[in-house]
């Protein structure tokens, strides 16, 4: 697999290079065969020269004459990224190898005005006029053999969005690799599977006899609290007698006043509290529907979500609250 990168500046293509460079892909730019021609010419090294140079090359030699002595660099037994493509003609001669396709990653312009000042080159635009003066000169021309920003990215197989953290550009990466080939597709559960899957192997834990209920409180993608159901810290487990109600297999929804156990949610917001941990604005994933006095829990304590696998068989009047409460609300079943 090859593949390209195309983007407006400090979009992000290196950072998205890198990633693949760890994955095994050897890195390739097109920029570097213009660097080489400014080093024999003896001239300075900066984004305008570039440019410049990069265009008389394609004038002299053809519009596709960067993606043309790249492709003879390469080996057919390797996975490759290329970065920098900045011409249609080059996407054209790099597809001919076969197996290639190009990514386009953008960023908002304040976004990357911002990082380009960041990284802090001298060579670098100092104000958001003149960074946008060269994007102009960049993005569009009528002569084939100048930089074409605008026609390149026409081309391009995936568009990768490049406005979040690290770990959302990867995840995109991996899903548009996953897209294009079975070689790099990832047989991972989605985030719900996974927290919900969790919840359940966390039930197994529990010592009640008659239903076994668990719950995880997740905030910002990690897992903060968990719970089961089951008798109070310190008293003796439903399963060895310690809850009266339980052990004669009382008829469901009746005298739930005598039951000595803790439901899930309830054990894992207390558990929070226990140890000191807020809750607020997180998302809770329960193996069955909350019951009333756990809704009433969830509300209060500020939890902004609901996920439940099954029905709770008298869970018809809590649903309803926690809508009226403005708390979201999904099923999502795992088997």
């Amino acid at each position: 697999m090859i593949i390209g990168l195309t983007g407006e500046n400090c979009a992000g293509k290196s950072t998205v290079s890198e990633y693949l460079m760890k994955k095994g892909f050897y890195y390739y730019s097109l920029s570097d065969v213009i660097r080489e021609e400014l080093k024999a010419t003896g001239k300075p090294i900066t984004r305008e020269n570039l440019i410049e140079e990069g265009n008389a090359l394609r004038k002299k030699f053809g519009p596709g004459v960067l993606g043309t002595k790249i492709a003879q660099m390469l080996q057919k037994d390797k996975n490759y990224v290329i970065d920098s493509i900045r011409n249609p003609e080059e996407v054209k001669e790099l597809k001919k190898l076969g197996g290639f396709f190009l990514f386009y990653v953008n960023a908002p312009d304040e976004v990357r005005f911002e990082r380009i000042k960041s990284r802090g080159r001298e060579e670098d635009p100092r104000t958001y006029d003149a960074f946008m003066r060269i994007e102009k000169m960049e993005m569009e021309n009528a002569e084939k053999t100048k930089q074409n920003l605008k026609g390149t990215f026409a081309l391009a197989d995936k568009a990768l969005p490049n406005d979040g953290d690290l770990n959302e550009l990867h995840e995109k990466v991996d899903g548009a690799l996953g897209e294009l080939s079975e070689q790099f597709r990832l047989s991972r559960p989605n985030w719900d599977d996974y927290f919900m899957s969790i919840a359940k192997v966390v039930a197994s834990r529990s010592n009640c006899i008659k239903r076994k209920v668990a719950a995880v409180i997740v905030k910002d993608k990690r897992i903060i609290s968990t719970g089961y159901n089951g008798t109070p810290r310190g008293t003796r487990n439903c399963s060895e007698g310690g809850c009266p109600r339980c052990n004669k297999f009382t008829e469901s929804g009746k005298n739930l006043e005598e039951c000595l156990c803790s439901h899930g949610e309830e054990n894992a917001i207390v558990q929070a509290s226990y140890h000191g941990i807020s809750i607020k604005d997180s998302v809770i994933y329960t193996t069955f529907s909350p019951c009333l006095l756990c809704t009433k829990m969830i509300i209060n304590a500020g939890i902004k979500e609901v996920v439940y696998n099954v029905d709770y068989p008298l869970g018809e009047t809590p649903l309803r609250l926690l809508k009226d409460a403005g708390i979201k609300v999904r099923q999502h079943k795992v088997e």
